[in-house]
């Protein structure tokens, strides 16, 4: 394979193996081929999008013969949405994967002494099992030939659903979406129609303008509803007209929101959502634990199975009743909250003011008086002072984002010596290498790997360490 020649495409490849990251892989004259939508047995012409010295990228452009492994993908979207990159797989096998990913990132990565990994806890829905879902609209629709060349589409009056894989300007035009339950595709489509009937503009999101941006939705296991519509443009009018709409068409929805967002991003974390109906948040509730959240609070986005991965961390954490349990990267102090039962007190630091402050209503909301949640690095924020009046904890839990702990954190917590670790993760990748740096001082001593979404490549991962004697 030449390097430089940008216009490659192999011909009857066979697949070998699955890679992570939802890719799968084959081999061709002594070189690794990373291979997105495609499974082990496949065999397949491949047009290279990266061609380097010892590895290549790339997308199948035809099939000569498919996997014994495939299944029928139930999504008609499936292929040209990134959103669920395993449909073709069965679920026993999409588990088989996830827990290979494991096993190859702790070993590999890790390098450690490790106990049995015991087998991938799966989720019990496999579909519509998402709380929380983003729509984008847009005026450029993705389609299939886009992932392979860069094509150019006319103008639509609009498209409504996800932004194509690796082509931020451009929208997958979903008809019906199975991660979430319903209304979630009617409420989409409702407001997607009744703007087109208006003339309304969808956003473009290369020129970035246009009234009709993005929209969340929320859909509680207690029964509560939230939408939040944001808009690129100021027009009061518009915004009435449509939170009428929705009103009439979905009486059901207990929080009605909208934003208005002129940036160039969209990220709502310096916005100020408006409530239009409602109290402005909803309750979910995990066990008996209730929690408030707004449409710019973070809670695990499986509800059901976020409370199978909240007992795996509570179990690891191996509380009597009279345990400091020091709660890492807390966010709306979910985690803490839900073992406070069996712990002495709970201490929940987190760097986002906000998320304190959720974290600070749901303890009240339920009626805690023995957690204490804290804004700041907690590389400052535990420091001899903060010890002298909390104690040293017991136990840590930490759940870092997918780029895992900071070094200096990981040293921080070697400095604390707690008895117990529970280390959860949603980068198998990024916590091998931190248990590696935590080895001098911390053994691995249980691993339980569990899947929160089905069809994707995305997996958690519980690891609880024990202070070496």
């Amino acid at each position: 394979m030449a390097r430089r020649n940008k216009n490659i495409t192999l011909e009857k490849v066979l697949i070998e193996d699955y890679a992570a990251e939802g890719r799968s892989l084959a081999r061709v004259d002594g070189k690794v081929v990373f291979v997105e939508q495609v499974v082990p047995g496949d065999v397949v012409d491949i047009r290279l999008t990266k061609n380097k010295k010892d590895w290549a990228e790339g997308w199948p452009v035809h099939f000569h013969q498919y996997s014994e492994k495939r299944i029928t993908p139930f999504c008609e979207h499936f292929g040209t949405c990134g959103g669920c990159q395993w449909q073709m797989l069965p679920y026993d096998l999409q588990l088989q994967y996830k827990q290979k990913q494991v096993v190859d990132n702790l070993t590999r990565i890790g390098k450690i002494q490790l106990p049995e990994i015991q087998p991938i806890i799966g989720s019990e829905k496999t579909t519509h099992y998402r709380n929380k879902i983003e729509y984008t609209f847009g005026t450029e629709e993705f389609l299939p030939k886009d992932a392979i060349n860069t094509v150019s589409t006319p103008p639509k009056p609009g498209v409504a659903g996800f932004h194509g894989r690796g082509f931020w300007s451009k929208v997958v035009d979903i008809q019906t979406c199975y991660l979430q339950s319903e209304p979630t595709n009617k409420i989409r489509l409702a407001i997607k129609n009744f703007a087109i009937e208006k003339g309304w503009s969808f956003y473009n999101l290369k020129e970035q303008h246009g009234f009709l941006r993005t929209l969340q939705l929320r859909i509680c296991e207690t029964g509560e509803w939230m939408a939040n519509v944001v808009v690129g443009e100021a027009d009061e009018e518009k915004i009435e007209q449509l939170m009428q709409f929705i009103r009439q068409q979905f009486p059901d929805i207990t929080t009605l929101l909208y934003t208005i967002n002129t940036k160039k991003n969209d990220s709502l974390h310096d916005l100020e959502p408006i409530v239009y109906h409602g109290k402005g948040y909803v309750i979910e509730q995990l066990e008996d634990f209730k929690f408030k959240i707004g449409p710019k609070s973070f809670f695990q986005t499986n509800t059901r199975q976020g409370e199978v991965l909240y007992k795996i961390t509570r179990e690891f954490a191996e509380l009597t009743g009279n345990e400091t349990l020091y709660d890492l990267y807390c966010g709306t102090g979910s985690i803490g909250i839900f073992c406070s039962h069996k712990a002495g007190k709970i201490i929940g630091v987190e760097v986002i003011d906000a998320a304190i402050e959720d974290a600070k209503e749901n303890a009240a909301l339920n009626q805690l008086d023995k957690t204490f949640f804290y804004a700041g690095d907690v590389i400052k924020v535990c420091d001899d002072a903060f010890f002298r009046h909390h104690g040293k904890p017991d136990v840590i839990i930490t759940d870092p984002p997918r780029a895992g702990m900071h070094e200096k954190l990981v040293q921080k917590i070697k400095e604390m010596a707690a008895p117990t670790v529970v280390y959860v993760s949603c980068n198998p990748a990024t916590q091998a290498r931190d248990l590696a740096l935590l080895d001098e001082k911390y053994m691995v001593t249980k691993i339980q790997p569990v899947d929160m979404f089905p069809h994707t490549l995305h997996i958690e991962n519980v690891v609880q360490l024990k202070l070496r004697e």
